[in-house]
């Protein structure tokens, strides 16, 4: 087995939350930063462009995604904008749809043309990745975020679909591929065999990266442990036997 730092994928942090991002930062293993509205939420964040250009305040020399707000496409291309204004190592979220299921391909080309480095994302199917790469195609830099953990949520193998979307992507160098809603550590290897570019991960996930490699008995060893710790801080007993 590679070590982490053998491996080609560069591994980004996903979240939102201000601490956290920064003890990622100063983790040579960390290649920069996706964020979501759905994080922002979960980390408490209530003023958008106040916390980013906090964040982006350290966070200079790392790619950091952050997603429009809006689901109509005029304000979303304006927010893109002001979005991109941020900062140069800034990549702006478009859904590949919005809520209402129509698709953004026209607005990714304009934004595309206009210079905007785009992280195009809830990728699921192979027809969206072919949309998504061609209006890129313009791109000086660009992201097309698959979420294999979602698809393998539906019972589908998502390896078959990464291989087939990095061949799509092939004319297009400038477009790196990303492994999104990464499910395990494991991930990171079948990201790598694949061939994608980038994967993302939560950061309960990216605690577990000291894991790789571990001696299997060892790691037995300890979960036994912890078991009959946890019993013993509960208090647990076995009755004796009801007559």
């Amino acid at each position: 087995m590679k070590s982490i730092s053998e491996l080609a994928i560069k591994i980004c942090a996903d979240g939102a939350d201000k601490q956290t991002m920064l003890e990622m930062y100063r983790n040579p293993l960390i290649k920069g930063f996706t964020t979501n509205p759905s994080l922002l939420y979960k980390a408490g964040v209530k003023e958008y462009e106040a916390f980013a250009r906090d964040i982006l305040s350290v966070i200079q020399d790392k790619p950091i995604s952050f997603e429009v707000l809006s689901d109509d496409f005029k304000e979303m291309y304006e927010q893109a904008h002001r979005i991109a204004d941020w900062g140069r190592n800034v990549y702006v979220k478009i859904p590949i749809v919005n809520t209402l299921g129509q698709s953004t391909i026209p607005l990714i080309e304009c934004l595309a043309r206009e210079g905007i480095k785009q992280n195009v994302t809830a990728v699921m199917t192979l027809n969206q990745v072919h949309a998504a790469a061609v209006a890129l195609r313009k791109s000086s830099a660009a992201i097309i975020s698959v979420f294999a953990g979602r698809i393998a949520d539906t019972g589908r193998d998502p390896m078959p679909v990464m291989r087939e979307a990095l061949e799509i992507m092939q004319p297009f160098p400038q477009i790196e591929l990303l492994w999104a809603s990464s499910r395990e550590v494991f991930n990171i290897f079948q990201a790598e065999e694949v061939g994608c570019h980038i994967i993302t991960m939560a950061h309960d996930l990216l605690k577990k990266l000291d894991n790789i490699g571990k001696d299997l008995e060892k790691f037995s060893l300890e979960t036994v442990k912890l078991f009959f710790e946890d019993a013993t801080k509960a208090g647990l007993i076995l009755e004796e036997e009801y007559i």
